[in-house]
């Protein structure tokens, strides 16, 4: 189709943007959702898609059996629950909003929507009602699929509000209320009663809504964090979709296909969630498995174990968690125990860098032995069948990289944004530099902003805009349709060279977290508080502060212990955290004591001390800092769902604390 005469960005849902087909893997042919998901279907039908424990009461996960979907059963629910949008008036980009954890009837609503020629838009179940209000009333959702009872609660003081919601579905074992008519004014359906409603639509009207749509359409809104301010609704097209998948999935060591599997556990509201767990599956077959919804507070574990993925993506603190796990078990080994465990690491270690920078593999002496030794270690953790490991969303040590590439897990980082519809760079097995986030995404263009070392780039990932935001579209997306990402990166060499060593990308800090001292030199933070966590194990998060100062001061927080439940941090020292404080003889069991000891004091400004060392200037040096009483969280505001550190929320609430350092 001709595209031409369109625009490469739009603030209107409605409005079609250009195809951005060129050269190589660009020129691929552009297909929608819906196509991607006949071919899938047509491949797979009878063959499983979706494994998902559904818990009762007083049963343990490790007794309860697992509940399958075959691809066509997965079709067949994703058809019935379009229908259904359909008998309630359900037109051409409408939209419906998601909230809950991650489960079949997520997925089957957010195709649902697709499939009925609409748009789907997820919430974090971490949002209060206030951040759902505004999401459900920013996009005049229609229809609102909520997980059980709590996440239906958040709606009883907002429906009201709500002028274009028709109805709320409950997903999950909790049932509908029975009081629930004098709390809202629309309809509540459970998940099963919802899809007997579209009973009366044909196929062929269904298939109609399918056929209508058109590659360059909106089909997805992923609602960004809001690190800066409320949340943007970042506009995804088809196009966008079928084909980032095909890109990150040409980047990987084999093809994907049906006796792969992944596990999902990272919320779906999220774009990387959405292309791992939702789109690349349906390009290649791949089965996918449900994590119970405790899996970043502990189960996670059971479930690596139990389904034994083959590819696997984990955020920063998923890798921290089991990287310290292993630290204490190391420390548990001895004499020629420990000895042979040392050895096969360095064998792994050596073996393992020779494959980065896309240069020549080296198979060190005796390396299978060393990996035979080894694949005891990953067959403990539930990765022995794993062969892809991605991290992403957040800055990992370096320290953490080497360590699992030392018991041959090699974890590959990569970079992207919801505004390229998840990757833009990639580590790759055969290219990978660790510190990097690789080199960007085949078929897509990539150059620096001369004057601040801005990212910028094009591709056929780039988003359609920001709906309802015309302005903050125009300066994301320049006249030549080139994203402008925010991120400021230093890139090896010639990014065009394609020799070892050549284009790998590092991203240094974003520009509007950039400090501009008092002194006008511009400092990125992030780089420093890395500095400062890799010189101190038991940090667990700090933030630089220096706008418009006279110099720096940093915030510090000790890993303390965190309510599995809520998520709420206490002072309670723990990990790191509690055995430095054994190891530098002091009695500290929580941060207000540690905050009172002479020796936490010592370890502190050792550790601010040697990562001042490795400063590029004066003006970056760690001048003052203050030791806060427990960590940044979720619930405590400082971080987003996806961990990113919201630096002015963090501002506002230890204001007392920063002033001090400044009095």
């Amino acid at each position: 189709m001709d595209s031409s005469s369109l625009p490469y960005a739009t603030a209107d849902k409605a409005q079609p943007v250009r195809l951005r087909v060129g050269d190589g893997l660009a020129a691929e042919e552009p297909i929608t959702i819906i196509q991607q998901f006949d071919k899938v279907v047509a491949k797979f039908g009878d063959k499983p898609a979706l494994h998902q424990k559904v818990l009762k009461e007083g049963v343990s996960a490790a007794d309860t059996p697992w509940s399958h979907w075959t691809w066509k059963e997965y079709r067949d629910n994703v058809d019935s629950f379009a229908k259904s949008l359909i008998s309630l008036g359900f037109e051409k980009s409408d939209i419906i909003n998601i909230i809950g954890f991650n489960a079949p009837e997520w997925h089957f609503s957010n195709f649902g929507a697709i499939m009925a020629g609409g748009i789907a838009a997820g919430i974090y179940a971490t949002n209060g009602p206030d951040a759902c209000k505004y999401i459900s009333d920013h996009s005049e959702a229609k229809v609102v699929v909520v997980e059980g009872v709590k996440q239906l609660e958040k709606y009883y003081s907002i429906a009201k509000d709500l002028s274009m919601l028709k109805a709320i579905v409950i997903y999950g074992p909790d049932s509908v209320p029975e009081d629930v008519s004098s709390k809202l004014s629309v309809p509540v359906y459970t998940f099963a009663d919802f899809l007997k409603l579209g009973e009366s639509v044909s196929d062929d009207e269904l298939k109609a809504r399918g056929d209508a749509q058109k590659a360059n359409e909106v089909t997805t809104l992923i609602y960004t964090s809001g690190t800066t301010g409320p949340p943007k609704a970042v506009m995804i097209t088809h196009d966008n979709i079928t084909w980032t998948a095909t890109a990150q999935l040409s980047t990987m060591a084999r093809e994907l296909d049906n006796d792969d599997h992944m596990i999902s556990y990272l919320p779906l509201s999220h774009i990387a969630a959405q292309m791992l767990d939702l789109h690349c599956p349906m390009a290649t077959g791949t089965q996918v498995w449900f994590a119970q919804p405790d899996a970043l507070r502990g189960s996670l574990g059971a479930t690596l174990k139990e389904v034994r993925p083959t590819v696997f993506f984990g955020v920063p603190r998923v890798w921290e968690k089991i990287y310290d796990k292993m630290q204490e078990v190391a420390k548990s080994s001895k004499g020629l125990k420990k000895k042979i465990s040392m050895w096969a690491k360095k064998k792994s270690s050596k073996y393992w860098t020779s494959h980065q920078f896309g240069g020549d593999k080296k198979k060190p002496a005796m390396h299978g032995l060393a990996r035979k030794l080894l694949g005891k270690v990953r067959l403990a953790l539930g990765l022995d069948r794993c062969f892809a490991c991605y991290v992403s969303a957040a800055p990992i040590e370096v320290k953490i990289l080497e360590y699992f590439a030392s018991i041959d897990i090699p974890i590959l980082e990569l970079f992207g944004q919801s505004e390229c519809s998840g990757p833009h760079a990639t580590n790759a097995p055969d290219a990978w530099m660790i510190g990097s986030v690789g080199r960007p995404l085949p078929g897509t263009d990539t150059k620096l902003d001369p004057n601040n070392g801005e990212l910028i780039y094009s591709g056929r990932h780039i988003f359609a805009g920001y709906m309802k935001m015309e302005d903050k579209t125009q300066e994301t997306v320049d006249p030549e349709g080139y994203l402008h990402s925010g991120d400021v990166v230093t890139i090896d060499e010639n990014l065009q060279d394609g020799k070892p060593g050549t284009g790998f990308i590092h991203i240094t800090g974003r520009i509007k977290e950039l400090i501009i001292t008092a002194g006008g030199e511009n400092i990125p933070p992030v780089l420093i508080e890395e500095q400062m966590k890799a010189a101190m194990p038991a940090v667990s998060n700090c933030m630089v502060i220096g706008d418009k100062r006279k110099f720096l001061t940093m915030l510090v927080c000790l890993q303390v212990e965190i309510d599995t439940e809520t998520g709420v941090p206490s002072n309670k020292l723990t990990g790191h955290a509690l055995d430095t404080s054994k190891e530098i003889g002091s009695n500290a069991t929580t941060t207000d004591e540690a905050k009172d000891c002479e020796k936490w004091q010592k370890y502190i400004n050792d550790g601010v001390a040697g990562a001042n060392g490795k400063a590029a200037s004066r003006a970056q040096k760690i001048g003052k800092w203050t030791l806060l009483s427990t960590d940044f969280t979720e619930p405590g505001g400082e971080l987003t769902p996806t961990l990113k550190l919201k630096r002015s929320v963090a501002a506002d609430k230890y204001s007392k604390e920063i002033e001090a350092m400044y009095a």
